[in-house]
C-alpha cells in the first residue's frame, strides 16, 4: 500500500513519537518523569465538570451540533473577548468553535492556500503549522526565532519576493516552545507587514492566560487594522486545564472566519453540545481557579529554574506559559542525543528542540506538567547525570 505524497512529507509526529519512547522505557521498569508534553495534570475545576454532566443528560444535546457553534458558546466567547481585550466581536460573524484550536490551524490553509503558496511559520513552532500547510499542498517556509531578537521573527530578513507569495503567516505568543512574549509594537509591525504583503495572519493564543509576576499578554487584535489582516486562534485547553475536552474558538476577520467555516462544514460535524455548555461555564463562571493554578505553575517554575541554574544550566524564569527553554549542556552533538541520554540515565523525558524545527538545534524544551516533589526528584537524578 502507497501513502500520498503529502503524508510522505510529514514527519512523525514528535508528541506520538514521545508517547512511544515513554511507554518502552515503562515497559522495562522505569519510572519516567514525562516534561515532554504540554498537558496540564491539574484536574478541570468542578464547575466545569458539572455543566458538563448536567448538558450530557439533555437529549437536546444529543443530536448534531452546529457547524459554527452554539450561539451561546459563540456569544460567551465574544463577551470573554471583550471582558479580557476588550475587543468588540460579532459573535455571529466573527467568531467559530472549534474541536481545539489545533483542529482549526490545521484546517485553515485549506481555506486559503492553493499548491504551491507560501505560508510563513515560526520556527521552532508547534508542528501543525508546517504539516497543515503540506496537508493543503503549500510551501512552509521558516521564520527564524532567534535568541538575540528575543525569539520574536525579523520580518525585514524575509526575501520580499517570498512574502509577496505568502498567504498565510503563523504567529504564537506566548510562544511555544520559547515561553517567548510579543508586545502591541511588535503586533503592529505584524499588521504593517501583512498589509503590504496581503498575507493573512493566524495568531496562536493558546497560552494568553498563563502568565506571571504581574504580566499580562495583549491580543494580537488589540492592535489597529488586525481584523483588517488576520485571526485569533484560542484554546481552553491550558487555561481551564480541558486539554482532553476538545473545545476552542476562533476569532477575527469575518470573511477568514467564514473560510475556515467552509472547510469545517465539509469535514466534521462541530463539538458536542454538552462539552460547548461546559466552555461556556469554564468561558462565563468563576475564575478563581485560573489564578490558582497559576500559583501552582509559578512556584513549579521557580523550584525548576532556580535548581537548574545550580546544576549549571543557564535557565531564565519566563513570563508565560508553563515551558522552560533552556541551551543543551556543551558535549552534546544534538539537543536530540542531549534528550536521549536524559531519558537513558534518568528515566526523565524532556522534549528536543529540533522536535519544533530546525532553529531550535541546541535547546530543549521541558513542560512543568508534574507535581513539586516530582520536579525535586528530576533535579535530583539530573544532578546524578551530570550536566556533560
Amino acid at each position: 500500500m502507497e501513502y500520498s505524497d503529502r503524508i510522505r512529507q510529514i514527519p512523525p509526529y514528535l508528541f506520538a513519537e514521545i508517547d512511544r519512547a515513554i511507554e518502552k522505557k515503562r515497559s522495562e521498569g522505569v519510572d519516567v518523569i514525562s516534561l515532554g508534553i504540554g498537558d496540564p495534570d491539574i484536574p478541570t475545576p468542578e464547575n466545569i465538570i458539572d455543566r458538563l454532566c448536567k448538558a450530557a443528560h439533555d437529549p437536546r444535546n444529543h443530536r448534531y451540533p452546529s457547524y459554527a457553534g452554539m450561539t451561546s458558546f459563540r456569544e460567551a466567547a465574544a463577551k470573554w473577548y471583550k471582558k479580557r481585550f476588550n475587543v468588540t466581536l460579532d459573535s455571529g460573524k466573527e467568531v467559530l468553535a472549534l474541536i481545539g484550536s489545533k483542529e482549526g490551524i490545521a484546517h485553515i490553509p485549506l481555506a486559503f492556500v492553493n499548491p504551491g503558496d507560501v505560508v510563513l511559520f515560526s520556527d521552532p513552532g508547534y508542528p501543525v503549522y508546517r504539516v497543515g500547510t503540506i496537508l493543503a499542498g503549500g510551501k512552509p517556509v521558516e521564520m527564524p526565532l532567534l535568541e538575540e531578537n528575543g525569539f520574536l521573527p525579523d520580518y525585514g530578513a524575509i526575501e520580499r519576493a517570498t512574502a509577496k507569495k505568502a498567504k498565510l503567516l503563523f504567529i504564537n505568543y506566548p510562544n511555544n516552545p520559547t515561553a517567548a512574549v510579543a508586545d502591541k509594537k511588535f503586533f503592529k509591525e505584524t499588521v504593517d507587514f501583512a498589509v503590504d504583503n496581503g498575507i493573512i495572519v493566524c495568531h496562536d493564543a493558546p497560552y494568553s492566560e498563563m502568565a506571571y509576576d504581574g504580566y499580562k499578554a495583549p491580543s494580537f487584535l488589540e492592535v489597529a487594522g488586525a481584523k483588517d489582516v488576520g485571526v485569533e486562534f484560542h484554546s481552553l485547553s491550558k487555561t481551564y486545564n480541558m486539554t482532553g475536552w476538545r473545545i476552542g474558538f476562533a476569532v477575527g476577520n469575518p470573511e477568514v472566519i467564514s473560510g475556515l467555516g467552509k472547510i469545517k462544514e465539509n469535514v466534521d460535524s462541530g463539538a458536542f453540545q454538552a462539552v460547548q455548555e461546559a466552555g461556556i461555564e469554564a468561558l462565563s463562571g468563576p475564575q478563581d481557579s485560573i489564578s490558582e493554578h497559576l500559583r501552582v505553575f509559578q512556584e513549579r517554575r521557580d523550584v525548576m529554574v532556580d535548581g537548574l541554574n545550580e546544576l549549571g544550566y543557564a535557565v531564565k524564569k519566563p513570563k508565560a506559559t508553563f515551558y522552560l527553554w533552556f541551551r543543551i549542556p556543551k558535549g552534546y552533538k544534538s539537543s536530540a542525543q542531549f534528550a536521549e541520554c536524559l531519558l537513558e540515565k534518568t528515566g526523565v523525558v524532556m522534549t528536543p528542540g529540533t522536535g519544533f524545527g530546525k532553529y531550535g538545534e541546541g535547546y530543549v524544551r521541558c513542560a512543568l506538567t508534574q507535581p513539586r516533589e516530582r520536579l525535586e526528584e528530576v533535579l535530583q537524578r539530573m544532578k546524578r547525570m551530570g550536566n556533560k
